[in-house]
């Protein structure tokens, strides 16, 4: 999904167009990963300057209803990104900047051998980390509060 295909979708469902809509979109189609509700309400402050967490969050539920975004937890806090719809396929998340990454492998495939008496509807599977760009920053950082004698 991107923020024409979502646009397109929304004004099919019967949905208005709103720049506040059309913004929050543009968001997601620039992070590469997932966002928080905070996030985006930071983002959008100097142009909408009274944006509130409600129409953020009737917002992102929209989205998440119409498959335009998917929803996980990061550190107890929802964050969404765009909704992926080439194939089947799972996602690597870096912890700190939330940057995602599609891995093919899917661990169902093996699963379902344990009890093929149940029916699986839906799963998901993430696994959580630190980016190459991230993991660099945060030796850096240990590196910074050495040399200045911080423990």
């Amino acid at each position: 999904m991107n923020k024409n295909e979502a646009l397109i979708l929304l004004r099919a469902k019967g949905f208005k167009h709103t720049d506040k809509r059309e913004d929050i979109l543009e968001l997601f189609e620039e992070s590469g990963g997932y966002l928080s509700a905070k996030e985006i309400q930071t983002a959008l402050k100097d142009a909408y300057p009274g944006i509130s967490f409600d129409t953020i969050y009737r917002n992102l539920s929209l989205f998440k209803k119409l498959l335009i975004l998917e929803e996980t937890e990061l550190d107890g806090e929802k964050v969404f990104q765009f909704h992926c719809t080439e194939h089947h396929h799972h996602h690597l998340i870096c912890l700190r900047c939330g940057k995602t990454k599609t891995i093919e492998v899917c661990p169902m495939q093996d699963l379902s051998k344990l009890d093929p008496d149940f029916k699986v509807t839906g799963h998901k599977f993430e696994i959580y980390g630190y980016c190459k760009d991230c993991q660099e920053e945060i030796r850096r950082s240990h590196v910074k509060t050495e040399r200045a004698g911080v423990h």
